[in-house]
């Protein structure tokens, strides 16, 4: 590992504050996660300047970003990283590759504060490729233990519960399912992939001997894990979570209809809110419509909307169980069973959540030695 590399980790695993002095739409398409994005350039601005330097070369495209970015702009722009940097002391600044904006952001803020401000050499780039090579079964510091169990289990909330487990779903924003958009969109693959290595780093900086991960497959929604590190996970010993059907079901309910009804009535009002989430919750039924067959999407859908009517009329959501009891009984579960009689003997311990606890906290106690 280079001296590079080990000063990357550190700033990951230390959280040395960053300012992304990228245009906004760079810092969306993939940014170092704990970096907060304090624009040199708009997008518009950028774009401007992008197309003069192609058409005129470089110093007329300089002299259009100067005359882009001056009096009120200027001092707004300043100002914001004044304000961080006057919060945040040990601050380092970054562009794409550590050159013209991190130099010309550094060049005013010391004309403005007389501070000096470190830039990230290689910049955003540079910082990129090092959290990629995380992303290998051959950089990881512990043994991947992958939890599993049937669909409501209640998986989630296990990981929550562990301090050595990681949890993919959160850093992709998706509940894994065909059901589990958020209202909010999923992050970039580039921000799902600099996340999870982000995540990975200060994993292994604490020292545990395991990782506890979720079953999840390769894809988490639209986001997808590295081939590499999918397959490593896919062989890597299981425990499974046995859950009652009557939990599983109240797990989901929770999760999917009490829960995420109060997001779409957050973001959009009661009413516009609780036809968006039918609406979605038709689409989760659509994707996997092939799979399930004409006739039982068909009753899926009739009792999605009796629900629904139901608890319009009555305010009382309980009718939802239904269409997720058809979804358990006749989709997640046999395609679960199917799917785990393929990787029977990787299993090595399975129980209710109080005793796949007790075995994971046990199994880390013993492998570090702490009796």
């Amino acid at each position: 590992m280079s001296d590079y590399d080990d000063i990357c980790l550190e700033i990951v695993a230390t959280k040395v504050p960053l300012i992304d002095v990228r245009a906004p739409g760079e810092y969306l398409a993939g940014a170092i996660p704990h970096a907060v994005n304090l624009p040199l350039m708009m997008d518009e601005e950028r774009h401007l300047v992008g197309r003069c330097y192609r058409e005129k070369g470089r110093e007329v495209a300089l002299d259009l970003g100067y005359q882009l970015i001056h009096g009120q702009k200027k001092s707004d722009r300043l100002q914001a990283w004044r304000s961080y940097i006057g919060e945040h002391p040990d601050t380092r600044l970054y562009c794409s590759r550590g050159g013209l904006r991190s130099n010309i952001s550094q060049q005013w803020i010391k004309e403005e504060t007389g501070q000096d401000v470190r830039k990230l050499a290689g910049g955003y780039k540079a910082f990129r490729c090092v959290l990629l090579r995380q992303l290998y079964p051959g950089a990881l510091c512990s043994k991947p233990i992958i939890l599993g169990g049937r669909t409501g289990s209640g998986k989630t909330m296990l990981l929550q519960e562990m301090e050595n487990a990681i949890d993919l779903e959160a850093i992709a924003h998706h509940r894994g399912s065909s059901f589990g958009q958020h209202v909010s969109p999923q992050p970039s693959q580039a921000n799902f992939e600099n996340r999870l290595a982000c995540a990975l780093i200060t994993h292994g900086r604490k020292g545990f001997s395991s990782l506890i991960l979720e079953d999840e497959g390769r894809h988490i929604g639209k986001r997808f894990l590295p081939k590499s590190l999918s397959s490593y996970f896919s062989s890597c010993p299981l425990v499974l979570l046995e859950t009652s059907f009557e939990q599983r079901t109240q797990v989901i309910y929770d999760e999917y209809v009490i829960n995420l009804q109060e997001q779409y009535i957050s973001s959009f009002g009661s009413k516009n809110g609780l036809q968006l989430w039918l609406k979605e919750m038709g689409s989760g039924a659509g994707r996997i419509r092939k799979r399930l067959g004409s006739q039982r999407h068909q009753q899926l859908i009739q009792l999605q909307e009796q629900a629904y009517q139901h608890q319009l009329q009555n305010g009382d959501a309980q009718d939802h169980k239904g269409w997720i009891r058809l979804l358990l009984r006749q989709y997640y579960d046999p395609m679960y069973d199917y799917q785990l009689k393929k990787r029977s003997a990787l299993i090595v311990f399975r129980g209710d959540f109080s005793a796949i606890t007790e075995y994971l906290l046990d199994l880390e106690s013993h492998s570090n030695g702490r009796h």
